[in-house]
């Protein structure tokens, strides 16, 4: 508590200062070479073409983000070059700004072998079998929140969630009479705790990559807020569901989806030891990539023994991912996924975003928006507020999730760093609000989805996303409350200055 207050102490006496980005640096380094300082202009001008770009590119022509964010790169090195910094800096640039976030890239492609090997060796069919129990129609909607919590915790993904159990769960609300909206709200909600929390979602390894720290330690940055707002949600579901699922309904719908995974899969408590397994890991502070390798390594010593996957079976999970050949629709949705081709996606995201990310800090254009934005935040609380405003700026602005991480976490990873707070704070922050605001937005890709999956507007299931609405608030009320925050140590300010991350 003493530390915390002390850091707190510390934030609030630095005041308003934002100490050179890395941008600061190169202007100082190459201003005989007549480099002038970017303004607000300069740098409006290199977020206005990346807005105006994504926008058109994801929204009119309905297109993935990774050419839309090269062509900001593109923009951000020719204004680069007119602030006068030479080609060969704006190089050196991107390719640092690519090495802080290799790290999180090795995990990425180490967790796309992970999501094949797990699903192969039955791993996470059995998760989700043993979720599907929870359900009971007189708690529809608590259940429904658990169901979707375990299935997008398995898999990492909110999108396949609710385009899979999600869909087979509006079913039976239709067959129950529960509002549409209401049970949307709890199956986005539960498909979002997943999303933000599961070490194989894009967005948990995205997030600390921005910030510059670790997976593991980012997880565990987000307990206490998350399970503040997950709560909140259940017990705000659990009230509204009292008056629902008095009436018996049948429950065909999840009743296919379990014959078509034990169609292929033979489930076992035996294992559900792997991920067990990691969680311990983590919790005796194994390095991240270790411990996702033994998580990989136990679960293909299960898979010969439950599912009679060969060895080839195996590393081709591992490489190209599973393949599920059920003929069920939802199932086959659910688990034709994983392989490290399969996070090839996301790794060249990561990428092109860390090479835009670097332009833009060496050549001061962040720094001089950060400025901007914290000219009258003066403590943590509105640290937080305006990166979490920032957040929500960009999924408005930018509709893709991705780049609502992406864009305020190099914007604000400098100046956490420079006010002693640990990179985990940031990144707590971005997925608070970046993660699970994007389905709140009728013109997001997220809110597109869940409205084109689910059946239901945004505009009517919005107000139901109760976990999704919840998680940005007690993020900065306990923020407010000077309640889970975590300054850096020495050591750590250390490590961070030698590398990058800590």
């Amino acid at each position: 508590m003493n530390e915390v207050a002390k850091g707190t102490k510390a934030f609030e006496m630095r005041g308003t200062a934002v100490p050179g980005l890395a941008g600061g640096r190169s202007l100082r380094a190459e201003k005989s070479g007549g480099v002038r300082k970017a303004t607000l202009v300069d740098a409006g001008i290199s977020f206005g073409f990346l807005i105006f770009v994504m926008s058109v590119s994801l929204v009119k022509f309905k297109l993935d983000p990774h050419i839309p964010m090269f062509l900001g790169v593109m923009a951000a090195a020719v204004m680069g070059l007119r602030l006068g910094y030479s080609w060969n800096t704006l190089e050196k640039a991107m390719i640092r700004g690519i090495s802080q976030a290799m790290q999180s890239i090795i995990i990425l492609a180490i967790i796309g072998m992970l999501i094949g090997v797990w699903i192969v060796s039955g791993v996470v069919p059995s998760m989700i079998l043993y979720g599907l129990d929870l359900i009971s129609p007189k708690v529809f909607l608590p259940a429904t929140l658990l169901i979707c919590s375990i299935t997008s915790v398995a898999t990492g993904t909110s999108w396949g969630t609710a385009g899979t159990m999600g869909v087979a769960l509006m079913g039976i609300a239709m067959g129950l009479e529960i509002p549409l909206p209401l049970a949307a709200g709890a199956i986005i909600s539960g498909a979002y705790f997943g999303d933000k929390m599961s070490p194989l979602s894009d967005t948990t390894n995205l997030a600390p990559a921005m910030a510059g720290t670790d997976v593991f330690t980012h997880v565990k940055a987000m307990i206490p807020s998350t399970a503040a707002a997950y709560l909140i949600a259940l017990v705000l579901f659990t009230y509204m569901g009292r008056n629902y699922g008095n009436t018996e309904t049948s429950l065909e719908s999840i009743q296919v989806i379990r014959d078509g995974i034990l169609a292929q899969f033979r489930a076992s408590p035996v294992l559900l030891i792997p991920p067990f397994l990691v969680v311990l890991l983590v919790a005796f502070k194994m390095p991240a990539i270790p411990g996702i390798v033994i998580g990989i390594l136990s679960s293909a010593l299960l898979a010969p023994l439950y599912q009679s996957a060969s060895l080839g079976d195996i590393l081709r999970c591992a490489h190209y991912g599973y393949v599920s050949k059920t003929g069920v629709e939802a199932v086959d949705t659910l688990f034709t996924k994983g392989g490290l081709d399969g996070m090839l996606f996301s790794i060249s995201l990561t990428i092109i975003a860390m090479m835009f990310g670097g332009i833009m800090e060496e050549t001061g254009q962040l720094e001089t928006v950060v400025k901007a934005i914290l000219k009258k935040v003066r403590t943590y609380t509105g640290l937080v507020t305006a990166t979490e405003a920032t957040c929500l700026f960009s999924n408005m602005t930018m509709p893709e999730q991705y780049i609502s991480i992406v864009v305020p976490g190099r914007m604000y990873a400098q100046t956490y760093r420079e006010k002693g707070l640990h990179p985990s704070q940031l990144s707590n922050a971005l997925e608070s609000m970046g993660t699970v605001s994007g389905a709140l937005i009728p013109w997001n890709t997220c809110g597109a989805f869940m409205t084109n999956a689910l059946g239901v507007p945004t505009a009517l299931y919005f107000k139901y996303c109760f976990f999704n609405l919840a998680m940005p608030i007690v993020v900065i009320a306990m923020a407010f409350l000077k309640m889970n925050i975590r300054c850096m140590t020495e050591e750590e300010k250390e490590r961070l200055a030698e590398t990058g991350r800590c």
